[in-house]
């Protein structure tokens, strides 16, 4: 209940060894056995349920994430993230990704910092370039300054989280001259994450200025962030950040049951469908047949799949090859039945985590 929310914010000595959480970008998905399409209301309320179930089982973070279509009802993750603040009491509430390259840096830190006052100091963000791009346009802004876009929008962002009030000039939105920003957040510095999708430059820049990143892997070898990861540490390393303070997490689709073939039984059909139905752009879905999304799912690939075992595994083989000390899984694209969505979010509060939390603890006290 609210009111045993404590009012000091969170830490960063208050982590633990490694942090698990769901995400979801609230898409919405007809059922591949009857067609049927659920309605922009239930699939709001149902994210609600999973960020109430989430806290509840004792994951770390819940995150939302952004598109701006209408097949997708995430459009807005501040507003629903101060929802699930209000349904929940513990968990960290971030964006899996807010895409700050179409957006104003005065108006996300606006958001966010009330988010985070609203949820006693357990707001994050994600910020990145955005892989969908109807932003854009729709904000009126061109694709051919996507990374200048992205470059300046997070230098405001920062330099808004770091003093107040701020004076400021660039090239893609109006001076600010002492300008005062509020309200500010609760916690100390209110984390901001960079979200990178594989490209080389941006982990480099990402390492230089010592932010913390958020891999995403759609599809793919477990192994195919390996540059990426030693490019990030190396730029922070020559830009004199302490490497100890770094941290990386893995941003990928997901799913635990009972058994190995359970996971796979219940995700597959739901997956393709949201492959084919919610990929990139319209009409630019592809395939996803069984074995093909069994070999993604196979010891050696990305994605999370299988029993609280096998997760675990996966989680330790990540944490191994990449130093990783965070994993948010996207679980139920697609749309997966509310049922099965909580029960994996239970599966992986409850038996997935604590054992994560427990070796990777061990491990850091032996080396």
């Amino acid at each position: 209940m609210k009111e045993n929310v404590q009012e000091s914010a969170f830490r960063a000595d208050d982590r633990p060894s490694f942090e698990i959480g769901h995400m979801t970008f609230v898409e919405l998905t007809a059922d591949p056995a009857t067609g049927a399409m659920p309605s922009a209301h239930q699939r709001a309320r149902e994210t609600i349920e999973q960020a109430r179930v989430a806290d509840q089982a004792g994951l770390d973070l819940f995150a939302v994430g952004e598109h701006h279509r209408t097949d997708f009802v995430g459009s807005a993750p501040q507003v629903v993230l101060a929802a699930a603040a209000e349904a929940t009491e513990r968990i960290r509430l971030t964006s899996s990704v807010t895409v700050l390259s179409s957006d104003d840096p005065v108006r996300v830190w606006e958001q966010f910092a009330t988010l985070d006052q609203l949820s006693g100091g357990r707001a994050e963000i994600i910020a990145g370039r955005g892989s969908y791009t109807e932003s854009f346009p729709l904000f009126g802004y061109d694709l051919q300054d996507y990374g200048d876009l992205f470059r300046e929008k997070l230098d405001l962002l920062l330099r808004i989280r770091a003093q107040n009030p701020i004076t400021w000039q660039g090239a893609f939105r109006p001076s600010l001259e002492a300008a005062d920003i509020g309200p500010r957040a609760l916690q100390d510095e209110l984390p901001i994450w960079v979200g990178v999708g594989g490209s080389l430059a941006s982990a480099v820049s990402t390492g230089r200025l010592g932010l913390p990143m958020a891999l995403a892997l759609l599809a793919g070898p477990l192994l195919m962030h390996e540059q990426t990861v030693d490019l990030y540490r190396q730029s922070a390393e020559q830009a004199g950040h302490d490497l100890r303070r770094l941290r990386t997490s893995i941003n990928v689709h997901g799913y635990v049951a009972r058994t190995s073939r359970a996971a796979r039984d219940t995700m597959h059909p739901y997956f393709a469908r949201g492959m084919m139905d919610n990929n990139h752009q319209r009409g630019r879905g592809f395939m996803m047949p069984r074995p093909a999304f069994d070999a993604q799912t196979s010891p050696n690939a990305g994605m999370i799949v299988g029993s609280p075992q096998e997760v675990i595994d996966k989680l330790m083989r990540y944490h191994e090859v990449y130093g990783l000390d965070r994993a948010l899984i996207q679980i139920g694209f697609g749309g997966m039945p509310q049922r099965d969505v909580l029960s994996a979010i239970e599966l992986l509060g409850t038996e997935v985590a604590p054992v994560v939390r427990r070796e990777v603890a061990g491990r850091r006290a032996a080396a």
